[in-house]
């Protein structure tokens, strides 16, 4: 297992500071990812459970992670942004990461869960160099506005009920042949019991995508 430190961060979105935990390996240049949480107004926070549990599955595969809070959030400034700022929020954490001396700013990914997969696939045309998004919701008409051109992976749970599996093909369809799917068997929304081997396959796909 890699060693890593944790440190409480903060950074600025459209004038707004935002918090944050970075999560560092013990290397001395490395590749990096942003965690986008659930949904604000229902109690998602960086704290979430599954957020966690996919920054230490990076961390044991050698790969930094900063999970945030989105504005209006803990401690973060602001208010709920309907997506829009929200977006805003991920690219400036990804800006934050790049500009690291420790970080490889061409292996900087962004993963998100629920309405923070929404964010994630959203904020997929900056420059990134992988994508996850864990359980996304239906994106109705904005699907086609999608701009994703890199290593993509959605996974969700079979007995998701909110964001159901048999979506994901859909949505992979549009993104491309970049583009994988995963279902996990057994799982749901929550990933209650599951999240160990969600963080797993995540960081597995990041661990391919950013050091091969």
């Amino acid at each position: 297992m890699q060693e890593t430190a944790s440190k409480p961060v903060a950074f600025t979105s459209e004038g707004l500071a935002l918090e944050g935990i970075l999560r560092q390996p013990a290397s001395a240049f490395f590749p990096a990812a942003a965690i986008c949480h659930p949904h604000p107004l229902y109690g998602g926070d960086m704290s979430n459970y599954v957020v966690v549990a996919v920054c230490q599955a990076l961390a044991e595969a050698g790969i930094a992670s900063l999970r945030f809070n989105f504005r209006g959030v803990g401690r973060s400034e602001g208010k709920y942004g309907d997506g829009l700022g929200e977006r805003s929020d991920a690219a400036a954490a990804l800006a934050y990461l790049r500009q690291l001396a420790a970080v490889d700013p061409d292996k900087v990914g962004i993963i998100g869960y629920s309405f923070g997969a929404t964010v994630a696939l959203a904020a997929a045309a900056e420059r990134v160099a992988a994508v996850a998004a864990i359980s996304p919701p239906s994106f109705g008409q904005g699907v086609p506005d999608l701009a994703i051109r890199h290593p993509t992976l959605l996974i969700s749970g079979e007995q998701d009920e909110i964001a159901p599996a048999a979506g994901l093909s859909t949505l992979a369809t549009i993104i491309g042949p970049h583009c994988q799917m995963a279902v996990v068997h057994g799982a749901d929304h929550f990933w209650l019991g599951y999240e160990k081997e969600l963080a797993q396959a995540v960081a597995q796909f990041f661990r391919q995508c950013l050091i091969g």
